[in-house]
């Protein structure tokens, strides 16, 4: 009995070990997974792939991570920590969780996957990135919910590959097996798809316009072109200006946002209206909202050291209050579904960014950050 109890107990432990080497391989599978589909799907839905891998960088690395154009640098490290943040949370769901997980078939595990990402990206942006252990706002201000729920969510989608993993192939049930087959084979097809696509893009070809107020499109961007070209100006001044180093480095991340937005605006209306992008006329920028005058920026560039950093928060809050308002509009029109989702995180980013400004951090980061999803809380 003695012999037969310590061969039981050999089992478990085997077993258990397989299990949790089987959870950081799934690990390594789905946060891969997901890197590529966040690297190659971020432009159709107007997110600039490159600053979103620096922001997630800042979470750990702070604000000597953030430049005004992404460095390769920066771009691996985000990477580096998004994966590592997504293989944890597979060895929690496989290796804590595992003798309720484990033995779930791939269709179980698929259910049972989708709200776990939902309540771990709600983990990271509500509590682990903005308040304990980390303490960075920026994230969780800059970027809404919805983003790093769609990140959460194309990792947990290769969940059910774990039983491949773990079993032997042998003892893996044939129609188990079969699933998981012809998941990895659509997982491949999928990543064969976005790579298409964004190759496409590269080459001036997006998916045709499909919205329902042309002209009311053709408008927002060109308005919200102009509007953050001068955005980027004045973020210059405050990058190489600013006294407060939090306030520089945000700077430098405003001209980095702004600039790779303006990228993608510029490449839809290539390739949604064959044409170039006509410029806003001196009458439509004085009825912007937020636009500053050449008073208002004589200003914010005649400004004393010691002056300036006042003088760039209330002129760049005066800005981004416009930018704002013209993302609201945007998000709550008729427009194509792929500009209105970018202007819902441009209204989001911009009221942040107002927000890091004024020192936000901690719990009423968060507060502002939930409410900033959705309404426009600044006008």
């Amino acid at each position: 009995m003695a012999e037969l109890a310590e061969a039981d107990r050999t089992m478990v432990t085997a077993s258990c070990k397989s299990r949790w080497l089987a959870a950081v391989q799934l690990g390594l599978i789905s946060s891969s997974f997901s890197t590529i589909v966040s690297q190659l799907a971020a432009a159709r839905i107007g997110r600039d792939a490159g600053v979103d891998w620096m922001t997630v960088a800042a979470v750990p690395a702070r604000d000597w991570m953030i430049g005004m154009e992404p460095s390769w640098g920066a771009i691996l490290a985000g990477i580096a920590f998004h994966q590592w943040a997504d293989l944890s949370w597979a060895v929690v769901f496989f290796g804590l969780l595992g003798r309720w997980t484990a033995y779930l078939t791939p269709i179980q595990i698929l259910l049972a996957a989708l709200p776990w990402a939902v309540l771990s990206s709600a983990m990271e942006w509500f509590v682990l990135v903005p308040l304990f252990p980390f303490f960075q706002p920026l994230f969780t201000l800059q970027q809404p919910y919805w983003i790093g729920l769609l990140v959460h969510a194309s990792s947990a989608i290769m969940y059910p590959l774990f039983a491949w993993l773990w079993w032997p192939a042998s003892d893996v049930p044939a129609r188990d097996a079969r699933f998981a087959r012809g998941y990895a084979t659509a997982a491949v097809i999928a990543i064969i798809g976005l790579s298409a696509a964004a190759l496409a893009s590269a080459a001036g070809h997006e998916l045709p316009w499909a919205g329902g107020d042309l002209d009311t499109d053709q408008l927002y961007i060109r308005h919200m072109t102009t509007h953050h070209a001068q955005g980027i100006e004045v973020a210059r001044l405050g990058a190489e200006r600013a006294r407060d180093p939090h306030l520089r480095a945000l700077a430098r991340l405003m001209v980095a946002s702004q600039a790779g937005e303006n990228r993608i605006f510029e490449r839809w209306w290539q390739s949604w209206f064959e044409t170039s992008m006509p410029d806003c006329t001196d009458e439509e920028r004085s009825r912007m909202p937020g636009f500053l005058t050449a008073l208002q920026l004589r200003e914010v560039r005649d400004a004393s050291s010691d002056a300036f950093d006042g003088v760039f928060v209330r002129l760049m809050t005066l800005h981004h209050k416009g930018a704002v308002k013209m993302a609201d509009q945007e998000w709550r029109g008729r427009g194509d579904l792929r500009l209105r989702i970018m202007a819902h995180a441009i209204r989001h980013e911009q009221q942040g960014e107002i927000a890091l400004m004024q020192g936000a951090s901690g719990a009423p980061a968060v507060a502002n950050a939930f409410r900033n999803m959705f309404a426009d809380n600044v006008n």
